[in-house]
This record gives structure tokens, sequence and C-alpha cells, in this order.
């Protein structure tokens, strides 16, 4: 008998260490995550800002003013599949952390207490989804924005001429335009992931 309620409280011992730890990482995930998207944010506007100082410059050689905005575009089609595998891996092992999660309220004999974690499991789940949600949306924005960037930089590429970048100003302009959606999209993941990080945190309030 004294055995069997060692091996208990050594199992709940080591699902509780279990738990915190996969609390601790998802959070630092989720803050991870948040600095990349904030990056990504500002790599969007790096890139428009490129763009628009070529399609407004009005003397010397154009050339340099085109390599530097190909540039940008490079690291923003990089952004652009940073925010595609983080939407993976929420779908994935993120979600794993809740499955675990569930399983612990499931196990909770004291039927008040079971409620209130429940509770808290579905609101904290929930912020996770709408984070989720969030970077899906900025996913799908990404793609005819980038779509534009990459159709100018390709459309320029034999004929960076004055001639060249008045031919691609209403691209441009709708670019500028799209930018704010994608934009959008991102601030509302970046705020969920401010509220996700306060509701995994282990710091008293």
């Amino acid at each position: 008998m004294k055995k069997q309620i060692l091996l208990t409280i050594g199992l709940t011992a080591l699902l509780a260490t279990a738990t915190q730890a996969s609390q601790e990482q998802l959070a630092q995930s989720i803050k991870e995550a948040q600095g990349e998207t904030a990056r990504t944010s500002e790599q969007l506007k790096a890139t428009l800002g490129a763009l628009n100082a070529l399609t407004t410059q009005k003397k010397g050689d154009l050339r340099p003013a085109y390599d530097a905005y190909c540039a940008e575009v490079a690291k923003t089609e990089t952004a652009a599949g940073w925010t595609k595998t983080r939407v993976q891996w929420m779908g994935g092992d993120g979600r794993k952390y809740f499955d675990d999660w569930q399983s612990t309220v499931n196990g909770i004999a004291n039927k008040s207490l079971q409620k209130k974690a429940q509770k808290r499991l579905d609101a904290v789940k929930k912020e996770y989804d709408n984070v989720q949600a969030s970077l899906v949306l900025a996913g799908d924005k990404f793609k005819p924005f980038l779509s534009d960037l990459t159709d100018i930089q390709k459309t320029l590429a034999t004929d960076v001429t004055a001639g060249g970048v008045k031919a691609v100003k209403s691209t441009v302009s709708s670019a500028n335009w799209n930018l704010q959606y994608v934009d959008k999209a991102i601030k509302s993941a970046i705020k969920g992931m401010d509220k996700m990080q306060k509701a995994l945190s282990s710091e008293a309030k």
C-alpha cells in the first residue's frame, strides 16, 4: 500500500513537471513568434520603402535603387515562408500542449475544480485559436501582396529605365494599398500573442 501511494505521488509529481515544462516551452515559442512577427511587419515596410524610393527617384542611375529593392523582396519572401511554417507548427506541435492539458483536466476528481480548470483551458485555447487564425489570414494576405512585389521585380529586371518604372507605378500603388491589410492581420496576431504570453506566464500578478 505504501509503495502504491509513493508511486502515485511520484507519477503526480512527474505529470506536474511535464506540464510545467510544456507551459514554459509554449510560452517561449509564443514569445519568439511574437518577435519574429514584429520583424516581419518591419520587413514589409522596408520593402515598400525601397520600392517607393525607386519609383519616386527623379534623377541619377536607377540601378542601385532597383538592386536595393530586390534585396528587400528576397527578405520578404523569407518572412512569408516563416509565416507559413509558424502556422503549420501551431496547428501541429503547438496543439500538443492543449491535448496534454485536457488530459490533466479530465483526470481531476473534484468536479468543482475540474469545471474551473476546464473554463481556464477553454479561455487560453480560444486565445491560441485567435492567434493561429490571424497568422493564417496574414499568410493569405501575403500571397497577392508578394505576387505583386515579385512581378514588379521581374518587369523591371530587363528594363530598369524611367519608362520601365513608370509602367509599374499603378501596381506599386496597389501594393501600398494591400500592405495595410497584411499589416492589420499581423498586428492582430501580435496582439493575440501578447495575450497568450500573459496567459501562460508563471509570474504572479
